[in-house]
């Protein structure tokens, strides 16, 4: 549907913002089960995810057609653990939700409520992911990926790297009818489902703080409205910037306040005769 781009872009921003404010921290005795698989090499993942499909798609053929059938699949399975389990306010009655908004999102494709439905879709499966990788990822190296990962979209996008590759995964389309989960498209805007990816890999990192949760989110809706006012201007720009910076934001104000409560060296001894 033909809805202006400021709209568009709003609503694909609040998404981008709600799935990092969505993710919770995983039950411990699920956690527990997940320790031994925790490691650095996770790390890899977010870049890998950006730079890995996009090659892929560019040097074999069908791998844009493989995906769209994958995210057919895995999307509304990890949609139901996000609203089931892993989502911050969910239940396990909430799954049962999943079903009308995937049915909205294939008979309705080309109506706004069709590609809201679609996307939110996208972005609930997006928090189950970011809750997993968050908990077999050490937090620093995981902030180190989502870096990596939005150094790499910039570099995909700066080489017109990104662009061919990306349009030939958004126009795949599984048979039938059905709906197109890997990527989201709501009004004019269309965005990656790495963008929603990585926004929820922040969430992950800082699941344990709430305040420092919604405050990442908030900065990642402010400096993401910001960012895309250079859409006026320019065609594509890489959705993963705005999230990294409001990770460096928040990293660099905790980093004060740990500066500004360090206790005054104090000098003791004994005085007197």
């Amino acid at each position: 549907m033909a809805l202006p781009i400021v709209p568009s872009d709003a609503g694909m921003l609040a998404l981008q913002a709600g799935v990092v404010a969505a993710p919770r921290m995983l039950d411990p005795r699920w956690a527990l089960r997940l320790t031994r698989l925790r490691g650095r090499g996770w790390a890899i993942v977010p870049i890998a995810s950006i730079v890995g499909v996009i090659f892929m798609i560019r040097y074999a053929s069908g791998t844009a057609s493989w995906l769209t059938y994958l995210a057919l699949i895995a999307v509304p399975l990890l949609s139901v653990a996000a609203l089931g389990w892993l989502a911050r306010g969910s239940r396990p009655w909430l799954a049962l939700a999943v079903a009308p908004l995937f049915v909205l999102a294939w008979r309705a494709p080309h109506a706004l409520s069709g590609e809201a439905a679609g996307a939110l879709l996208s972005g609930l499966s997006c928090v189950t992911l970011g809750v997993l990788l968050s908990t077999v990822t050490p937090a620093s190296w995981l902030k180190a990926g989502i870096v990596a990962m939005a150094c790499a979209d910039v570099w995909l996008v700066s080489s017109n790297l990104l662009q061919a590759p990306n349009n030939e995964l958004v126009a795949a389309a599984p048979g039938g009818g059905l709906p197109q989960l890997q990527s989201e498209q709501f009004g004019t805007i269309t965005m990656g489902y790495g963008d929603l990816f990585v926004a929820a890999l922040l969430g992950g990192v800082f699941a344990e703080r709430r305040r420092l949760q919604w405050m990442a989110a908030l900065m990642t809706f402010g400096l993401a409205a910001l960012f895309d006012l250079l859409f006026f201007v320019v065609d594509s720009l890489p959705a993963t910037v705005p999230v990294a910076a409001a990770l460096l934001f928040v990293e660099l104000g905790l980093r004060r306040g740990r500066g500004r409560r360090r206790p005054e060296p104090t000098v003791s001894g004994r005085y007197g005769p």
